[in-house]
């Protein structure tokens, strides 16, 4: 275990316990201002309204990952079970198509088999696809278009997120992976403390897997999660959600730092 991150990474879980608390204040004194059945019958309200959302759920996803990045530190693999893949990839994109429609921007799923029954953590891997789809909301601009992509290939199971946006300056690829321990390395990023990519990767070490990157300026990104394609023989044939969004609209929540402020309207938080 590399000691620098031991250290950092073992004071965030305290800070997003202080954070939490004090959202949790300011998201009720909100709701009382602005209740839900006036937000419905009044659109201005609702579009001021929607802007304290936007800052709730971003602060929240912050305080989640904050708390998730106290693991970085931590080795071993992650509890696995046997699964459909791909539907929990096309339920992810489904879900995320709505919301890159209101920036204009193209969502596609592509897999070239309809099933495949494979082992990984349902909602490690859902939160891994969350943060590389928020990044390329992120710098995608409005008119362009994310692809993610599965593939199976040489006993290994392939998944991508490619988007149109701004690209990655070659010298910034071998820091995105641990880029909060290389603030003086890498420029300062418009979005974030730089710990999704750190969580994804510490994701794929959990199913014995790595993430890989390819981007070059101007021409957009490629992330891609690579993991051995197997089972585990333990079918997961629970539907109870693990809810790390404290009750609130998941998919809000996962993208929250790359949607605009309509995405929080009261009929999107129903």
């Amino acid at each position: 275990m590399d000691e620098e991150m031991f250290n950092v990474s073992a004071v965030f879980p305290n800070i997003a316990i202080q954070l939490r608390s004090a959202l949790a204040n300011m998201h009720l004194a909100a709701a009382q201002l602005a209740p839900a059945a006036e937000r419905e019958r009044d659109p201005e309200l609702d579009a001021k309204a929607s802007l304290l959302d936007q800052s709730y759920y971003r602060m929240l996803r912050l305080v989640n990952n904050l708390n998730a990045a106290g693991s970085l530190g931590e080795e071993g693999p992650l509890p696995v079970r046997d699964r459909d893949l791909v539907e929990a990839v096309r339920e992810i994109c489904d879900a995320t198509q709505s919301l890159a429609a209101l920036r204009d921007i193209r969502l596609e799923f592509r897999c070239a088999v309809e099933r495949h029954i494979c082992a990984f953590h349902f909602f490690a891997i859902e939160q891994l696809l969350y943060q590389l789809l928020s990044n390329a909301l992120k710098f995608t601009p409005d008119g362009g278009s994310i692809t993610v992509e599965l593939r199976f290939a040489s006993r290994r199971v392939l998944l991508s997120v490619a988007d149109t946006g701004c690209g990655i300056p070659e010298n910034q690829i071998p820091y995105l992976f641990d880029r909060y321990l290389h603030q003086d390395a890498v420029a300062p990023q418009p979005h974030g403390l730089g710990l999704g990519l750190p969580i994804c990767q510490h994701i794929a070490e959990g199913h014995d897997g790595t993430m890989m990157a390819e981007s070059r300026p101007g021409q957009g990104a490629r992330f891609t999660l690579s993991f051995p394609d197997r089972r585990c023989g333990t079918m997961d044939v629970s539907d109870v959600r693990f809810d790390y969004s404290g009750g609130f609209n998941h998919v809000l929540l996962a993208l929250a730092d790359a949607l605009p402020s309509q995405a929080f309207l009261q009929r999107h938080l129903d």
